[in-house]
């Protein structure tokens, strides 16, 4: 079966193509023009170039590589659909039948017009099973008593802000919430609240309630703990199961060195 990546930017579009490749199986690659690292060009040899918003070509492009079931990797920050980027039609027809045009909805637009097409959106995990973070603590320091209160209280409100669609990290001190992710991703809202609260915070990163493993998959590497040590934050909270872990082992090892514990949890909060 020949299987399709859309690839947007960070790490995790090279990681799907390596666990492709380990899985001996062919993949053809979308690039977004304003998203995708170049780079992407070296480790694969099937790739095309795509703006974003050209669903009617990227479809196309996938029937005539005969690919059945795609995957989609990195963030595209679909801000852009509204800030200059010009869509095709089939997008336009697509996005006018939208009733809002949140992440969910958007992705699950463009998933409904591949279906349509004999294309199904999978798992984005699919390849990189091996990537998503354990059950437990996977640092030298276990949170402590403040930690831990900051996480029972932080998965609450960060399971409720995930629900509404806004965003899945938070950013907590003394059971208080300093700062909510929007649109800026996990690595700003954190430096964010290190402005706001001076340090000792807790971090919390949740998955959707029931959430979507074909897309926007909650996302940790090495530059958010890179973020904690800038922001003066002291603890990690992580979905177990549900996030990938990019980098896993220079992440746990820059985090011991920081002294900042990172728990993986696999109980969401209603």
């Amino acid at each position: 079966m020949n299987y399709g990546l859309i690839a947007g930017n960070g790490r995790f579009p090279f990681l799907v193509i390596d666990g492709a490749e380990k899985a001996g199986e062919s993949l053809s690659v979308v690039a977004i023009k304003e998203e995708t690292d170049r780079e992407i060009e070296s480790v694969s040899d099937d790739v095309v170039w795509l703006g974003i918003g050209k669903l009617g070509k990227m479809i196309a492009h996938f029937k005539s590589k005969g690919v059945e079931r795609v995957m989609m990797a990195g963030q595209v920050k679909h801000v852009q659909l509204f800030s200059g980027a010009i869509p095709d039609l089939k997008m336009v027809k697509m996005l006018w039948k939208l009733p809002r045009r949140n992440t969910d909805a958007l992705i699950g637009g463009i998933a409904d017009e591949m279906s349509k097409e004999g294309i199904e959106l999978i798992d984005s995990t699919h390849f990189v099973k091996d990537h998503l973070a354990p059950n437990g603590v996977f640092t030298k320091r276990s949170p402590n008593k403040s930690e831990a209160e900051n996480i029972e209280y932080g998965l609450g409100i960060a399971n409720a802000i995930a629900g509404l669609d806004l965003g899945q990290t938070i950013a907590v001190r003394g059971r208080a919430c300093v700062a909510v992710e929007a649109m800026e991703g996990t690595d700003a809202v954190i430096k964010r609240s290190g402005k706001l609260a001076g340090g000792k915070i807790t971090v919390v990163k949740v998955a959707k309630p029931n959430q979507d493993m074909r897309f926007d998959v909650p996302v940790v590497g090495v530059p958010t703990i890179e973020a904690m040590v800038q922001a003066g934050a002291t603890c990690l909270s992580v979905t177990a199961g549900k996030t990938l872990m990019f980098g896993k082992d220079e992440m746990v090892a820059l985090a011991d060195k920081n002294g900042i514990a990172i728990v993986g949890s696999d109980v969401e909060t209603n």
